[in-house]
């Protein structure tokens, strides 16, 4: 270490520091940083280039390694481990105990391990994971080393993860288990998982899969998959917690200690009379507030929300997310309660049905599966369908500039020159309108009674946009086109006609792209699904007749 370098630590210099390093050879930096004292190997760490830390850390010994992999943030570790190999990273993990190793093992470090045997590490390293890490791991695996991996997995932790992969790796899987272990996995889940298992496994893996289920796991997952695919009953669990009105918060909390393990929350708690119908319920903090003689009855809140096994489970989801609930309760016709829906399983719904959305307004069939793993005679399948019918609905475009071609280039050359731009501003003005619209209906914040508001608060904004983009256009012809690049046929008249036609069409845009989810909602269809991918159709014929007609009409 020289002087200089000696003087900036000594006075907590640590950038300096840091820079003068840089200079040096990985090998002369390990050396120094292993002579630092505790309180300086840190902050330096933390001042040293990524690069340069990365190069250094794979030749320091074990019990440093730990400290800096401790000690960084988790940005500055990500930035540090970039820049080592999978090979090197494998190595430092094989010496970390697995709570420290966890920080730096991805996907890649994991299955080198794997590959090179070392289940030695492997074990405690996966059993410290959370499970939705885990489905990352067992996504990247090869097909023939996920019974390999899910075997070295606590029963537990196996189960959770399971439920957390995708379904084509959870049928991999499955093919090559045992029926043992096929029936450990089962007697780990939840019933609404198990019903979700069922509902997406070919027959002949659900014969496995129901061969491996007790009579009265069967008994409900039969009883779930009679209600229809997008209810609150297919997404229910039937694993809560309930009491009765006359039970004491004592005997509540003794319910909750024997039953709660094979429950999927205990955090809110429902209350039933005699005929199982839904009267109150009380949350774990009640119960803890209470005293431990004091009635359910008497702290239980008895103005319960709740929801129907048919309600639609995109309305469900909304209620949890509009309420903040962690669950809401599920009651049949004459308000047994029969299941809950957990908040888990919500922003499963609202993912997918949000997915489903966006495909629909990009004219795409909705895609189950992730991106990388959609073949691509898939993704020919999915969007071929409205590419068709969307090209086929573009001949009205091409018959109306058919029927006014040659009486507008009679009137000016450049007429036509300005059709893309008038196409294209009223196309992007009606998805501007759509979109928000589409939106405003999925979230529930408008709905068809709320037509003649959206139509009033439209047609004041088109009319401020329209004018706006007209003005604009305006100055566009005469200051670039006329003067800039010297188009003299663009006279004052004939840009006063374009940027009128321009008016009109960003007027009638607005009004299409707002009306137009509204009339297909009304209809009960999916506004995502008709009206976004027609409205740039009707936009583009409507503004070509506005121009043309307003054209020969004045210049005629």
């Amino acid at each position: 270490m020289t002087e200089e370098l000696k003087t900036y630590l000594d006075g907590k210099m640590f950038g300096t520091a840091a820079d003068i390093l840089k200079r040096e050879e990985p090998e002369a930096v390990a050396k120094i940083i292993s002579e630092l004292n505790a309180e300086d190997l840190l902050p330096l760490c933390h001042a040293l280039d990524s690069e340069v830390l990365a190069d250094v850390i794979v030749l320091l010994d074990t019990p440093l390694q730990q400290k800096i992999v401790e000690g960084l943030r988790d940005d500055e570790l990500q930035d540090v481990m970039e820049d080592v190999s999978v090979e090197d990273t494998a190595e430092i993990i094989e010496d970390l105990p697995e709570g420290v190793a966890r920080r730096i093992a991805e996907e890649d470090e994991i299955l080198h391990l794997l590959e090179e045997k070392k289940f030695s590490v492997l074990k405690p390293l996966l059993a410290s994971m959370n499970e939705i890490d885990l489905a990352n791991v067992f996504e990247s695996a090869k097909e023939e080393d996920l019974p390999i991996l899910f075997r070295i997995l606590p029963k537990d932790l196996a189960a959770e993860m399971f439920v957390e992969i995708e379904r084509d790796t959870q049928e991999a899987l499955l093919k090559k288990l045992t029926d043992t272990e096929i029936k450990d996995v089962m007697d780990e889940l939840f019933i609404d998982d198990t019903v979700d298992l069922v509902e997406e496994m070919p027959a002949n893996v659900v014969r496995r899969l129901l061969a491996q289920s007790d009579n009265e796991t069967r008994s409900y997952i039969n009883e779930l998959l009679k209600y229809p695919k997008n209810s609150a009953g297919s997404i229910m669990t039937i694993e809560f917690v309930s009491f009765t009105p006359e039970m004491t918060v004592e005997a509540a909390f003794d319910r909750i200690r024997s039953t709660a393990i094979d429950k999927e929350t205990i955090y809110t708690c429902y209350v039933t009379d005699s005929a199982k119908k839904l009267v109150g319920m009380v949350t774990a903090k009640d119960l803890l507030l209470a005293k431990k003689d004091a009635l359910i009855s008497e702290i239980m809140e008895d103005n319960v929300i709740y929801s129907n096994t048919l309600d639609d489970r995109e309305e469900v989801a909304r209620k949890i997310s509009d309420y903040g609930f962690l669950a809401i309760p599920v009651t049949d016709n004459e308000r047994r309660l029969v299941g809950i829906v957990t908040i888990d399983d919500a922003i499963d719904v609202l993912r997918e049905e949000n997915t489903e959305d966006i495909a629909r307004m990009a004219a795409i069939l909705p895609e189950t599966k992730p991106y990388l793993k959609t073949s691509v005679f898939s993704i020919w399948k999915h969007r071929v369908p409205w590419l068709l019918i969307l090209m086929i609905s573009a001949t009205f475009t091409g018959l109306i500039i058919n029927t006014f071609e040659g009486k507008l280039n009679a009137i000016s050359p450049v007429l036509f020159a300005c059709v893309p731009m008038l196409m294209d501003t009223g196309g992007n003005s009606g998805s501007q309108a759509s979109v928000t619209i589409i939106r405003a209906l999925a979230l529930g914040e408008l709905s068809v009674k709320d037509s003649g508001k959206v139509l009033w608060k439209e047609i004041r904004a088109s009319i401020l946009l329209a004018a706006t983009l007209a003005v604009a256009c305006f100055a566009k012809l005469q200051l670039i086109d006329r003067l800039l690049f010297g188009y003299d046929d663009y006279t004052v008249i004939l840009s006063a006609i374009v940027s009128l036609a321009l008016f009109c069409t960003v007027v009638v845009a607005k009004l299409v792209g707002s009306l137009l989810p509204l009339i297909v909602k009304a209809c009960k269809l999916d506004p995502a699904a008709v009206a976004s991918p027609f409205i740039t159709t009707i936009v583009d014929a409507v503004s070509l007749i506005l121009f043309c007609l307003l054209s020969i009409a004045i210049l005629g």
